[in-house]
């Protein structure tokens, strides 16, 4: 089972898009895919057509002790399956402040049978303990870019952390993936800040594109995504294309990757010894 992250802490940057249309066109591969709606806000929840659930059917339930994540029943759309968010996340992230609480969502996966080829989480516009969470249980990371100011610094704060968790907290981490959204050709300003982003990131940026697109804005509304509505449209095959060479990326990763000592997943004694380092992470988003 590969564990995927799709983060930028900058609102803005076609994230949850992207997450969506990447796990549709994982899905339309004839892969398994589980996407786990980690944003308090349930941006995706809701753009796939999901009310509010109830807390024991979301993803809520795995930061319950008494809880048993093996009870969520993820709900069916598109191409993958979903364990949506709930607005009780964020009442309860004030509670989440002890160093092993970035380690909830790694022990769950760790502990419930998926049968799943892909899980895929969804994170919010910002560093919180939740996508700490996603970080931690996962192996790869998107980071999506839109080709301006802001976006550009969220991707640079997400790669910093992506680093951050991968030496302190989750060696199994790898180097994450940028991938551009939004492109338009027509402004030399987003020509300027890809050329600077693939100086900078060389090989961790993907090659293929998504380039602007009514398709994409027209798909989410009533649990649809671009392929439902016109696989040949050009949101559609820059996903596609995003999707395949992201694949290929990971799955040369896993080749060469050497195996991860087992002392080094000790998750509690782990994550009490870098207490320091998670407060850093922490509070870097807020400086």
């Amino acid at each position: 089972m590969t564990v995927l992250s799709v983060c930028n802490h900058k609102g803005g940057t076609g994230k949850t898009t992207t997450a969506i249309h990447i796990s549709a066109a994982l899905g339309l591969s004839g892969r398994s895919i589980l996407v786990i709606d980690l944003d308090p806000q349930g941006f995706l929840t809701r753009a796939m057509g999901f009310g509010e659930p109830a807390p024991s059917q979301s993803v809520a339930g795995f930061f319950e002790a008494e809880h048993d994540p093996q009870q969520i029943t993820p709900k069916s759309t598109q191409g993958f399956d979903l364990i949506p968010s709930s607005s009780i996340l964020t009442r309860r992230m004030r509670d989440l402040n002890k160093p092993t609480d970035v380690l909830w969502v790694r022990e769950v996966l760790q502990t419930i049978d998926l049968e799943y080829d892909v899980v895929l989480f969804d994170t919010a516009a910002a560093l919180t303990v939740y996508s700490l969470n996603a970080l931690v249980a996962s192996e790869h990371v998107v980071i999506p870019v839109l080709p301006e100011y802001q976006s550009i610094v969220g991707g640079e704060q997400t790669y910093q952390t992506v680093q951050l968790v991968e030496d302190k907290l989750n060696p199994l981490l790898q180097s994450p993936h940028f991938v551009f959204t939004q492109v338009d050709a027509r402004k030399r300003m987003h020509q300027t800040y890809r050329e600077y982003i693939r100086e900078k990131y060389g090989r961790l940026v993907l090659e293929n594109e998504i380039r602007t697109s009514s398709s994409l804005a027209k798909s989410q509304n009533g649990r649809t995504t671009v392929f439902d509505r016109d696989p040949n449209a050009r949101g559609a095959v820059d996903y596609a294309n995003v999707t395949d060479e992201l694949v290929g990326r990971m799955q040369a990763g896993a080749e060469v990757d050497e195996p991860v000592p087992e002392d080094l997943r000790t998750s509690a004694q782990a994550a009490s010894k870098n207490a320091s380092d998670l407060r850093e992470i922490l509070s870097s988003q807020a400086n």
